[in-house]
């Protein structure tokens, strides 16, 4: 039987166990990982995350969603530089790698966390939706009616649709609301519901508002709260300068044997 110390984070609505791994002492199997994230007879949560030492770095960020898969997680990093900050491992200010590279973070005075993305090389548009990469594959369609509309049985068709095989996609739905601000509401892939929230899936969203006019910095809505996007959009249909910028709390902390 395996005992793991764990603290729980939320970044709008998007919740995480957190294990600091720092001395190697636990490694999770997709079975273990989803027995942990299961709601019903573990913890509960859409994905794990382990602190990991960095040989140059302040940390390395292992982050696999609910079913087991690894990826980037945007709310997840954010939450992650809050609980290294808490631990001393951080102090604000953090350089650690994730699922797809590099990352720096800081911990605003307000006490959200800015985290600068990697780059977007490309948008593909795909009719009047679109599909980008911001760590995580996303495709992007603009609604109306946002709150009334079918996410987890139109998310499900587009995240398995033969068109995003073998890996699959992320579904967000969009409203633009005007005044530089869109709501967002995601099915996620690895998880297979619709989150509160999902960072990477906001980040490609606001991205994709500013084919509609939209700049920089773009507010978003969720289910689990407001964050915002700041991005420099480049003449060769590239984005940089890319930060998801939004709260993440601490929950609670426990141990679990399993």
């Amino acid at each position: 039987m395996t005992k793991i110390n764990f603290k729980k984070y939320q970044a709008t609505g998007n919740d995480f166990v957190i294990v600091d791994n720092r001395d190697a002492k636990y490694s999770f199997s997709v079975d273990d990982v989803r027995k942990i994230c299961d709601r019903k007879f573990g913890i509960g949560a859409d994905g794990i995350m382990l602190i990991e030492k960095h040989p140059s770095l302040d940390f390395n960020l292992v982050y696999y969603n609910a079913d087991g898969s690894p990826s980037l997680c945007g709310n997840g990093s954010r939450a992650a530089v809050k609980m290294t900050s808490a631990l001393g491992i951080t102090n604000g200010k953090a350089k650690f790698t994730a699922y797809d590279g590099l990352h720096e973070a800081e911990i605003l005075p307000n006490g959200n966390v800015r985290l600068k993305m990697n780059d977007v090389k490309e948008v593909r548009k795909l009719g009047s939706s679109f599909f980008i990469n911001t760590g995580s594959p996303h495709f992007i369609q603009l609604v109306n009616e946002i709150r009334k509309f079918p996410v987890f049985e139109e998310g499900k068709k587009i995240r398995h649709s033969k068109d995003f095989q073998p890996a699959g996609t992320n579904a967000n739905f969009v409203e633009l609301l005007g005044n530089n601000s869109i709501f967002v509401r995601t099915y996620e892939r690895g998880v297979e519901n619709e989150t509160l929230s999902c960072g990477t899936g906001v980040t490609a969203a606001a991205i994709a508002s500013s084919f509609h006019q939209y700049t920089s910095p773009v507010a978003v809505k969720t289910l689990g709260g407001d964050l915002s996007i700041e991005f420099n959009k480049n003449h060769d249909g590239s984005f940089t300068d890319i930060y998801l910028i939004g709260p993440a709390e601490f929950v609670f902390e426990g141990s679990l044997s399993f």
